[in-house]
């Protein structure tokens, strides 16, 4: 007895109750996927929820792709479902094979072509986003900062304001109308890292001795997140990025905050004017810089205002006196594989180091 094709695929496929379940998965499905876009659309790191330029570049092109897609399954499921209701098992069926079907320059030509259209088409709208984000010339007015990838925090540098900070970066709105975006030069002081603030822009890769660039011109004020987005050593997940956005007066008065030394004279605090001691005369000063004192390490984060901070630890830890002096104790209990070491003081030593460096605001 020849092996029936059509009755076994029939039979495995179902009968019209098993077709009218695809089509309800089909329709759940549109409405998941409709949902999930409303409910990434209130994520602090969602692609559909953007706030910049490039931001709304991306997003245009990635309804655009998933359009394409979404209309690709539809017709490709909307087949399937015909095929499996159109000829499914019936009792009337003489068990016969149906008639063989060997070759069609018609359908070949078509699923030959309209692919190759497609891609076609989302090649060349990829490269107008790339070229507009790319290629825009840079305005007379923009601010300069220069981003250096560490494992596993980032340095800001605004060389124009003398400001050096690090891991969280402060940049000025932009009016639609008088533009003045932010333009970061980007490198890395050790492996490759990526840059990638959804919200904000698409991800660029920091790379040892090269220079990648890339701009932001957020029009509104607020707290912007991200994430080290290529894989760069053991506490890769947690290299977070904040990025604020203030109005151009509050970047300002920001600017001229960091612009200041340390504080000077201690002396009415005398357990911070001894942590500073105990700070200068231990390696801290080989990895971190505290202006106006003989720390001039950079090998670590610029600690000058520190206490100004909301996060240590690039982002993962929230900066408050118990917080600070556990990450100065331990820093493997937060990020194992960090590669700041426990300094092992003593529980008197450590408290006055976290007595002064609360002061560097």
């Amino acid at each position: 007895m020849p092996f029936d094709v059509t009755n076994r695929f029939a039979r495995i496929t179902g009968s019209e109750k098993r077709a009218s379940a695809w089509l309800s998965s089909l329709a759940s499905l549109v409405v998941l996927l409709v949902n999930a876009r409303q409910a990434s659309a209130g994520s602090p790191t969602s692609i559909f929820d953007p706030a910049a330029t490039p931001a709304h570049s991306i997003f245009s092109l990635s309804m655009l792709v998933l359009s394409v897609t979404l209309i690709i399954f539809l017709v490709v499921a909307g087949l399937l479902l015909y095929a499996l209701i159109r000829f499914r098992e019936r009792s009337t069926d003489s068990g016969r094979d149906p008639a063989q079907v060997y070759g069609s320059n018609q359908i070949e030509l078509s699923w030959t072509v309209v692919p190759i259209l497609i891609v076609v088409m989302l090649f060349l709208s990829t490269t107008r986003v790339i070229w507009e984000t790319e290629a825009k010339p840079k305005p007379d007015n923009a601010l300069d900062v220069t981003v250096i990838g560490h494992q596993f925090w980032w340095e800001y540098r605004y060389p124009k304001q003398g400001v050096v900070t690090a891991n969280e970066l402060h940049i000025p709105i932009s009016d639609p109308h008088s533009p003045t975006p932010t333009y970061l030069e980007m490198s890395s002081a050790d492996v490759t890292h990526s840059f990638w603030i959804p919200r904000l822009a698409g991800k660029t890769d920091l790379i040892p001795n090269r220079v990648n660039t890339m701009w932001l011109d957020p029009s509104e004020a607020g707290l912007y997140l991200g994430q080290c987005a290529q894989y760069c050593g053991t506490q890769h997940a947690k290299m977070l990025l904040r990025v604020y956005a203030q109005t151009p007066q509050d970047f300002a008065a920001w600017v001229k905050h960091q612009q200041q030394p340390s504080r000077a004279d201690l002396s009415d605090q005398p357990q911070a004017d001894e942590g500073r001691k105990v700070f200068l005369h231990n390696a801290c000063i080989n990895c971190h810089t505290v202006t106006g004192t003989v720390a001039t390490g950079r090998f670590g984060p610029d600690l000058t205002h520190l206490a100004s901070r909301d996060t240590i630890a690039s982002g993962a830890i929230p900066n408050t006196p118990k917080q600070l002096r556990a990450w100065i104790a331990n820093p493997d209990e937060f990020k194992p594989g960090s590669l700041m070491p426990a300094m092992h003081l003593n529980n008197h030593d450590l408290d006055a180091v976290v007595a002064y460096l609360t002061t560097l605001h």
